[in-house]
C-alpha cells in the first residue's frame, strides 16, 4: 500500500511550516545575535520548555551538529511521558505544568547573569510554568526569546491568573506556524484531527538558530566544537570533539552554580 492522502497532506502543511520559518529571517538573526554575544561572554543560554516542547531543548544540545553554550533545563516532573498512567503519569506532569511558585524553585539552582540569555518553548503559551520562567529571567535582566504556536497560543485561555501569555513576557516570539490545536490533518470519518506540527516548526527554529549562532561565533573567530559523527570526521576526531564539548558544557556550567545564595546572604 502507497502513502494515502493523509500522509501528502500532513507533508503538504509541512511545507507552510517551512514558508512560515522562511518569513521569520530577522527575528531568527537577532536571536541568533543574542544567543552569541551570551556565549561569546562565556556565558549560557538557558532553554527551557515543559510537556513535549522538551523534545526542542534537546535539539538545541546535545546532539549530533550541537555545540556548547545553552544549558538544556529539563524537568522530569514536567517532561517524562513514558508511564502515562500511574505514577509519573501525564495528568500529573500537567497538573504540575501550573503549579504557582514552581519555575521559581527551578531557577533557584542556577546564579543566573545579566549576560545570559534565554530560550523558553511552549506551544500553546499559556502554561503557568513556562510563563513564570521567562519573567523571572526578564526581572533578572536576560533577554527571553520565546518559541510558540501563535494561531494556538491567541486561541487558548491562559492558565496565569493574571492573564498573561507566553508573547507577553517574552522580548522576542517566534511562531512554529502550527494551528489551533496542533495537529495539521482530517481525515475523512474522523471527527477530530491529527499528527501535530508544533515540533517540525520548533525543530526548524531551533536549528535555524543555531546554525546562524555557529556562523557567528566562527566569524567572531571563537568557532564552536560541534558534536560529530564518526563516519564525517573519523572515529578519533569524532571522540576529540565530543570531550572537549562536553568538557566546556561543564565549565560554563560551573559558572551557574558559583555565586548561588551569596547575594541572598550578603543582604
Amino acid at each position: 500500500m502507497t502513502m494515502g492522502k493523509a500522509a501528502g497532506e500532513y507533508l503538504s502543511r509541512a511545507e507552510g511550516l517551512i514558508r512560515r520559518v522562511r518569513e521569520q529571517s530577522a527575528e531568527i538573526g537577532r536571536a541568533a545575535d543574542w544567543f552569541a554575544g551570551t556565549i561569546l561572554a562565556g556565558r549560557m543560554v538557558h532553554v527551557f520548555g515543559s510537556g513535549h516542547s522538551r523534545i526542542m531543548v534537546e535539539e538545541m544540545w546535545p546532539r549530533y551538529g550541537s555545540f556548547p553554550g545553552f544549558n538544556p533545563i529539563v524537568e522530569l516532573s514536567l517532561t517524562f511521558h513514558q508511564m502515562v498512567v500511574g505514577p509519573n503519569g501525564q495528568r500529573q506532569a500537567m497538573f504540575l505544568e501550573n503549579v504557582p511558585g514552581l519555575a521559581e524553585r527551578i531557577l533557584r539552582n542556577f546564579d543566573l547573569s545579566v549576560d545570559d540569555a534565554a530560550l523558553v518553548i511552549s506551544s500553546s503559551g499559556c502554561n503557568l510554568v513556562p510563563i513564570e520562567i521567562a519573567a523571572l529571567f526578564r526581572q533578572r535582566g536576560i533577554r527571553v526569546v520565546a518559541i510558540v504556536s501563535l494561531g494556538h497560543l491567541e486561541a487558548s485561555a491562559s492558565k496565569d491568573p493574571a492573564g498573561r501569555k507566553l508573547s507577553d513576557v517574552a522580548d522576542l516570539v517566534l511562531d512554529t506556524g502550527a494551528p489551533v490545536g496542533d495537529a495539521m490533518v482530517r481525515v475523512d470519518g474522523l471527527d477530530t484531527p491529527v499528527a501535530p506540527g508544533s515540533t517540525v516548526g520548533g525543530c526548524l527554529l531551533i536549528n535555524c538558530i543555531k546554525a546562524e549562532v555557529a556562523a557567528r561565533l566562527t566569524a567572531a573567530g571563537k568557532p564552536p566544537r560541534v558534536l560529530t559523527a564518526g563516519a564525517v570526521v573519523g572515529a578519533a576526531r569524532a571522540t576529540e570533539l565530543f570531550e572537549s564539548a562536553y568538557d566546556e558544557h561543564a565549565r560554563r556550567l560551573s559558572g551557574l552554580y558559583q555565586g548561588i545564595g551569596l547575594r541572598e546572604a550578603s543582604g
